[in-house]
């Protein structure tokens, strides 16, 4: 693990990037000697995403879900931010 401080990380980030890429090995930022930060690889997940999970089956939803109230509507576009 390697431990470096901010200046020499801003100097050297792209350096910084493929050691952590090729080794696996995170490296710790410090700031006057205490470590704030982890620069570490990114690992995405491969399992594919598991549909439904604890709402599958509890949630419908009707048919006119998504139509238009005609009342909000005129509300909407009769209030004062749409003037005629």
């Amino acid at each position: 693990m390697q431990i470096t401080n901010i200046s020499d990380a801003k100097a050297s980030l792209s350096r910084l990037i493929k050691l952590v890429q090729e080794t696996d090995e995170p490296v710790i930022i410090g700031k006057a000697g205490e470590p704030v930060a982890i620069l570490s690889a990114y690992k995405k997940d491969s399992a594919p995403r598991k549909l439904g999970g604890s709402w599958e089956g509890k949630v419908k939803l009707s048919p006119d879900f998504d139509a238009v109230d005609e009342e909000i509507s005129d509300d909407f576009y009769s209030s004062i931010l749409f003037p005629e």
